[in-house]
């Protein structure tokens, strides 16, 4: 394939409207070839080159796993997606241990979801292909492996590090950085609480790369997300023959963490019988794969997260004591958005610049009226609910500055599902001076919207000079 041309992809369903669907979706980006059924497929694939296939599930004479089994065995190259209506965890099973399958999308598809997931899948086949030929090279020389192995430490540091933790100067997240990186030296248990969206998984991260065990790798397991019955395979592993469509052993994530760090994630969200197995782990230092005689030593540091009071889960019997003493062996609390106030000028500014690169709108702004809007909303969903307004904004307009009308009308309002009142806006944690802070910024933020911005007015409604009036609103992050 030559530089230029586009990576190519092949669509395999036997209805044609289905074919039509998906080729509008990726012709833009991809070269689309079709298929109607998997002999059509197979012909195909011995003519033409293929980076990925999108494979219906059902079809007359042969399963998708079946035919990417097969594909999996005569192009092991070519990465192998199933579509499917269906939900059979056995077929999703199947797929993953059978047949290779990188990804399981579920009808009906957003043309979006596809098309960032074929981009995903080009980019793991090239991220494939570049690591064989580095592998290759580094066969013939330990030193130069040594070096290319401490520069991506060194730039996974940097890009994970607690610099990179976007923040005002002296934020109230300072001393929660400062407590982080004192005890990721230690090899200790982490429980990192806060509300959704707050950044918990980014201070996980830094910590194992201020850790001894930056070398190792760092794994991601949502809890939350997998059914029991999947989670202990997912983290334990499993062997061959121990269930319907356990074909091949199957490495845990613990297995793979070995020497690293596993991030899991809305731990408090997982059953009691699962909580048993976990805190085995946790104390032997070893796993037991569903259907293995024998357990595997592992040796990996766990930080746990949730946006739940797992104390108040104790008390009411939801979560074992014995597994949240042992989790909890530090307890950091990251602050939601709200009692941050400073936080949202500078975290708004990258944020623009991320979605913007992401949209494919280079050089956009963001202007002090349309940053004074998002400074006078409070945020329930944190950094998350910021980022998908941002990303709602730049979808919506097609100049370089970011419009204020092109967020929602909640964030227009300046009010956020639930903060009726002062007492539920109020902070939970924090000094007396980081509270009267959220209150001081409250009020300034309310007159100021009343006021039209207009500081003079503002000013002497408050009783300020229009010089402390703005020392108070470029402390509190209300202006640039």
């Amino acid at each position: 394939m030559s530089p230029d041309a586009l990576p190519t992809v092949l669509v395999v369903d036997d209805e044609v409207r289905s074919q039509d669907a998906m080729r509008r979706t990726l012709d833009e980006d991809f070269t689309v070839f079709t298929a109607s059924s998997a002999d059509e497929a197979r012909g195909l694939l011995q003519r033409q080159p293929v980076s990925v296939i999108l494979c219906d599930q059902r079809m007359p004479g042969m399963t998708g796993v079946s035919f990417l089994k097969e594909v999996r065995e005569q192009w092991p190259d070519a990465v192998r997606i199933v579509i499917s209506g269906y939900t059979d965890s056995e077929d999703i099973i199947a797929g993953i241990n059978e047949a290779g399958i990188y990804q399981y999308i579920l009808k009906p598809w957003a043309p979006d979801h596809l098309l960032d997931s074929v981009r995903n899948a080009v980019e793991a086949q090239a991220l494939q292909r570049q690591t064989s030929r580095l592998d290759l090279e580094l066969r013939t020389s330990t030193g130069v492996l040594r070096q290319r192995t401490a520069r991506q430490i060194d730039r996974a540091r940097a890009s994970f590090g607690f610099d990179h933790i976007v923040r005002a100067p002296g934020s109230p997240i300072d001393a929660v950085c400062a407590m982080a990186h004192r005890v990721a030296r230690y090899d200790l248990s982490v429980l990192v609480l806060g509300e959704s969206g707050t950044g918990k998984e980014l201070m996980a991260r830094a910590i194992h790369y201020a850790s001894p065990r930056l070398s190792g790798p760092f794994v991601v397991e949502n809890c939350a997300a997998i059914p029991d019955t999947l989670l202990e395979s997912e983290l334990f592993g499993h062997k061959r023959g121990a269930f319907t469509g356990a074909y091949e052993d199957h490495p845990g994530l613990f297995q793979r963490a070995h020497r690293g760090t596993v991030f899991l994630d809305e731990i408090g969200d997982t059953s009691q019988a699962f909580q048993v197995k976990l805190l085995r782990v946790l104390q032997e230092g070893e796993v037991r794969p569903v259907g293995g005689v024998r357990p595997e030593p592992v040796d990996v540091r766990v930080i746990a997260a949730t946006h739940r009071q797992l104390e108040q889960r104790v008390r009411d019997g939801l979560f074992r004591e014995d597994l949240y003493y042992r989790i909890a062996g530090i307890t950091i609390t990251v602050p939601p958005l709200r009692e941050r106030v400073a936080d949202i000028a500078p975290i708004a500014r990258q944020l623009v610049q991320d979605v913007a690169s992401e949209l494919g709108h280079p050089g956009a702004t963001l202007p002090d009226d349309t940053l004074a809007c998002l400074v006078s909303y409070p945020w329930p969903g944190n950094i998350r609910e910021l980022r998908n307004e941002i990303a709602r904004a730049l979808a919506l307009q097609d100049g370089p500055e970011l419009q204020a009308a092109s967020f929602s009308s909640r964030v227009l309002q300046g009010h956020g599902q639930g903060s009726g009142d002062l007492q539920a806006a109020l902070p939970a944690h924090g000094t007396l001076a980081q509270r009267l802070d959220v209150i001081e910024a409250m009020v300034l933020r309310e007159t100021l919207q009343r006021q039209r911005w207009n500081k003079t007015r503002v000013a002497q409604e408050l009783g300020l000079s229009r010089v402390g009036l703005r020392g108070k609103m470029q402390r509190l992050g209300l202006e640039k």
